[in-house]
């Protein structure tokens, strides 16, 4: 029975980043399936009354060494995004567009707009920046634009962010195999481990 992988993430979160450069190929090697589901990391911290890391500037600071050590790890590159932290509202509106766009269009949304921010960083609280992303990415701005604005996307990622408070995340990325929980990209060799058993 194949084996499916819940993957809540948020393209602000940069250990969103690294679970995704990384749950790939944990699915694959176990022959499971990845439930990519995009929710708002703001709407999940407001309705948990949890805070970002670097909230807590000596927790932030930490933290940002972790980054490091676990994308050394991995054996990716991650530059932490100079205009950070980013409004990602219409951004996580265009993941659940593209997600209706089939899994092509939708992964390559998803590699744009994570190395546009975790890679090489643009500023992406500037819908002009934003635009020249897509644009070089080869997207339609206008398709996404209009996407971004139409209410049955925005219905969408406010219910998904629902979904996932009332599940039990409080922040990105989270996962889910089965009912198990499991929160911070620290913890994929429990789900490597999960796949296998």
């Amino acid at each position: 029975m194949t084996k499916t992988v819940e993957f809540w993430f948020d393209f602000g979160s940069p250990t969103a980043y690294l679970a995704w450069r990384q749950l790939p190929k944990i699915a694959e090697a176990r022959g499971a399936v990845i439930d990519y589901r995009p929710m708002l990391l703001g709407g999940v911290h407001k309705a948990t009354g949890n805070n970002p890391p670097g909230a807590v500037p000596a927790k932030g600071a930490y933290m940002g060494r972790d980054l490091q050590r676990f994308a050394k790890r991995y054996g990716v590159e991650l530059n932490f995004n100079p205009d950070f932290p980013i409004n990602t509202l219409v951004l996580m509106r265009g993941a659940v567009a593209a997600q209706g766009e089939g899994d092509a269009f939708f992964h390559k949304y998803l590699a744009t707009i994570f190395e546009a921010m975790w890679l090489k960083p643009r500023n992406l609280n500037d819908p002009a920046e934003v635009a020249a992303v897509l644009r070089e990415a080869g997207f339609d701005v206008d398709w996404f634009l209009a996407k971004t604005q139409d209410q049955a996307v925005k219905n969408g990622l406010k219910a998904a962010t629902e979904e996932a408070v009332a599940k039990g995340a409080f922040g990105a990325p989270t996962f889910y195999i089965g009912e198990d929980m499991y929160f911070g990209q620290d913890r994929l060799d429990f789900i490597d481990e999960a796949l296998a058993s």
